[in-house]
């Protein structure tokens, strides 16, 4: 197994906007509050190769970072966001049954009310533009209109299914997942729900599709990946490569490969159906917690470590870290998502939203 830590970096999260300059490693005390025009740039590890002379091909500069965080209203705890089409950033306020929106330019901020007993989960913008989500506590899929505001309830046809998170496949289905042993598919054209009982029971958490559309959801309490076949919805499982290691979260890469944050285990495991091949990574840190995992436009990997309370990057081809260190005890953010040089989560505890911006 890969050594994970001794490529460590650590940044601080600041609360309204906040970034870091990090050079030491892990091991090293965490850096003093930045002020809140500072940027973090990772540095080369004492193991890299020196410069070459004149005239050699010049190496590519290390990326820097800029974090920034947003106040919601309090008592949201906010558990899932996705970036909107039009620039802002929708969110499930879980605490109150609601869908927020906030424009990041100015920190406004509007919630939309989805209905008595609503505790929404997950959540993505469609094809359509509009926000979909996952709403365990109306046991309904939601669609919410970016222009109107105006809602769109599909209510189960099975109770309590614990809905947890979304995606859509090539055809613009969508599937979600249900922790109490259930998957299924939504036709937003035809409003046709289609539910499967899920291998092993309670379990189905995250869901991601892969770059050809095919989808593939995680099960925490199965410790396996579901691949489904959409034409039957029938589902392979690919057990995770430590027994009971738990399958929280799963987003593909530009290549097809599944990442998968491994809760109990406290891994970032990576499966690739070329060779059908598990590799694991343990996340730097003492008590390694990942929850959240999502694969930006450069193949960074990105990670949420609720024992470390940090967001986590990890970069496959050098098997480099980068550790940005929440100033909120706790933050807890649950998931993650992102558009071009954005990465944003929902400090869930905290009552805010958090992005790392990449600046070159």
């Amino acid at each position: 197994m890969p050594d994970a830590g001794s490529f460590a970096r650590r940044c601080a999260l600041g609360f309204v906007l906040a970034g870091c300059s990090t050079t030491a490693p892990v091991e090293a005390t965490p850096a003093s509050p930045p002020s809140a025009s500072s940027t973090a740039t990772a540095t080369p590890s004492a193991t890299d190769p020196p410069s070459t002379a004149s005239g050699s091909p010049t190496a590519a500069p290390e990326p820097s970072f800029e974090v920034a965080t947003y106040p919601v209203p309090g008592g949201s705890h906010p558990h899932d966001v996705s970036p909107a089409a039009d620039g802002g950033v929708w969110y499930t306020a879980q605490g109150t049954g609601q869908l927020g929106w906030l424009d990041p330019a100015t920190g406004d901020v509007r919630e939309i009310p989805l209905g008595t007993g609503s505790a929404p989960h997950g959540l993505i913008t469609g094809p359509d533009g509009a926000a979909w989500v996952t709403d365990g506590g109306l046991n309904a899929i939601v669609r919410v209109d970016p222009q109107t505001d105006e809602t769109a309830i599909f209510a189960l046809d099975a109770p309590n299914a614990n809905l947890n998170t979304s995606a859509f496949d090539r055809d613009g289905v969508l599937w979600f997942t249900g922790q109490a042993g259930i998957y299924g598919s939504l036709d937003p054209g035809t409003g046709e729900m289609t539910l499967h009982a899920a291998p092993r029971g309670q379990g189905p958490y995250g869901i991601a599709a892969t770059p050809d559309g095919e989808v593939v959801f995680s099960s925490l309490a199965g410790s396996y990946l579901g691949m489904i076949d959409r034409a039957t919805g029938d589902v392979a499982v690919i057990d995770t490569p430590t027994p009971g290691g738990g399958a929280r979260r799963v987003w593909a890469d530009s290549t097809g490969r599944l990442w998968v944050t491994e809760w109990f285990s406290g891994s970032l495991a990576m499966y690739d159906p070329t060779d059908e091949s598990w590799t694991e990574w343990t996340l730097p840190g003492d008590n390694p917690m990942p929850y959240a995992v999502y694969v930006d436009e450069r193949d960074a990997v990105w990670v949420t470590d609720f024992g470390s309370n940090e967001i986590v990057r990890f970069d496959p081809a050098t098997e480099e870290w980068l550790t940005f260190e929440h100033e909120s005890q706790p933050a807890e953010v649950r998931q993650l998502l992102g558009r071009e040089d954005e990465l944003w989560g929902a400090e869930s505890a905290a009552d805010q939203l958090v992005v790392v911006r990449t600046l070159n």
